[in-house]
């Protein structure tokens, strides 16, 4: 799709929903969620472009691209709508989506997510033990899973620019969203400040917020049980 190989893999059965991981990261970072989900869900789990196992092209990455790629899968699969669960970068590509296709999606769920760059702390990057150990394992992971094992560095520098400059969503194009959305997230975020939070769920109208108690951006990870249990009764509700 979209001049890429798309790398995709698919569980269980019932009403698709789609799984889009963070920056440097890829669709095996699910492996908690997967089997709860499949359980109630056809769950497809997306590497996004030059991430994991799919490739890229000479065109920069940019959320807009992703949003891109995601809607010609589900073409590809014949998929009319889906619900989505994006974590970080996963839930950027989905309030890109909600904003520009909502018709071909059901409920978001966006985790550690933000709608212009001022919502990430300044101090994320190089100041974070956990997120300096979290970019230690993805470029382990990169270098396993990429069809390019050598190009971690021109990857980190093409998603860092990204971060930098993107999402700059409009407060109307928040506004305007029609979509069912949870915003979820951890109190003790080390990336986005909760008051970001608090600001998106103000912004969509049809948003509820939820907020993990003791843990930051990785609950997919450091509290599974916790975080498939709010995103299932969000998503069957």
């Amino acid at each position: 799709v979209n001049d890429i190989e798309m790398y995709y893999a698919v569980y269980g059965e019932g009403e698709p929903l789609i799984l889009l991981h963070g920056g440097l990261g890829n669709a095996d970072y699910f492996a908690n969620q997967i089997p709860a989900f499949a359980e109630y869900f056809t769950v497809i789990a997306v590497d996004s472009r030059g991430h994991g196992r799919s490739t890229v092209t000479e065109t920069p990455i940019g959320y807009a691209l992703m949003a891109s790629d995601v809607l010609a899968l589900m073409d590809y699969l014949e998929i009319e709508s889906a619900s989505i669960v994006g974590w970080s970068d996963g839930g950027i590509i989905g309030l890109d989506i909600a904003i520009n296709h909502p018709e071909r999606l059901n409920k978001l769920v966006a985790y550690g997510a933000n709608y212009v760059p001022e919502g990430v702390r300044a101090d994320t990057i190089g100041d974070s033990a956990t997120f300096n150990a979290y970019i230690e394992q993805a470029a382990t992971d990169y270098v396993r899973l990429s069809p390019n094992p050598d190009g971690f560095e021109a990857f980190l520098n093409n998603i860092g620019n990204m971060w930098a400059t993107e999402p700059q969503f409009t407060e109307e194009q928040m506004m305007g969203i029609p979509n069912e959305v949870l915003i979820l997230d951890g109190w003790d975020e080390e990336a986005i400040y909760p008051e970001h939070n608090f600001e998106m769920a103000a912004l969509i109208p049809n948003a509820e917020l939820t907020l993990m108690p003791n843990i930051g951006h990785f609950a997919m990870f450091l509290e599974p049980d916790m975080f498939n249990s709010i995103v299932l009764n969000y998503l069957s509700r």
